[in-house]
């Protein structure tokens, strides 16, 4: 079988897309890190959990909702719940479930780093594109996630916000 190469056309958009890919992550970070000393996973984690029942899931949602296995996960909570950013406690209903909370601290620290990281957003992504290019930004990503996540198993992250009213964000501080 014959590898069929990208011509110019698509490896000129691939190597723009692995760019990104590549430095985007590290702008977010530097922000988080700088505003309220946590990464950029961490403030993701953080901010699942802002937007959650009683700002508390499951591990196993947890790891669902920041794509994370649950050896990783669980070193991250204990590295947030020693800075008493997070809890984990025993499920009410099924002891053998642990579910993490965000606690009032780890929801002032969202809180903080939140316009910050909006900013940055603005500023390296949404604000450098016109209105046209953020739909087919949203379609190009439905396209590759099709393809990247079949089952649909992150879907409910990166879809909560397309029946939301344009301009009226959710209360909750992640993006």
């Amino acid at each position: 079988m014959t590898t069929p190469w990208l011509d110019r056309r698509q490896l000129r958009a691939w190597i723009r897309l692995r760019a990104v890919t590549e430095l985007l992550p590290g702008a977010l970070d530097t922000q988080l890190r700088h505003d309220a000393g946590v990464s950029e996973f961490e403030y993701f984690l953080m901010a699942m959990l802002s937007e959650a029942p009683d700002r508390t899931l499951s591990m196993t949602e947890l790891a669902r909702q920041v794509n994370a296995t649950l050896p990783r996960l669980s070193h991250v909570v204990t590295r947030l719940e020693g800075r008493g950013l997070v809890g984990r406690h025993p499920h009410p209903q099924d002891r053998r479930t642990t579910n993490v909370r965000l606690t009032d601290d780890g929801w002032a620290t969202v809180r903080r780093a939140a316009p910050g990281h909006v900013t940055t957003v603005r500023r390296h992504v949404v604000d450098t594109l016109t209105e046209e290019q953020i739909d087919q930004l949203a379609a190009i990503g439905d396209a590759i996630l099709a393809e990247l996540d079949p089952d649909g198993t992150m879907a409910a992250t990166y879809t909560r916000y397309d029946d939301q009213e344009p301009g009226r964000p959710k209360p909750a501080a992640g993006t």
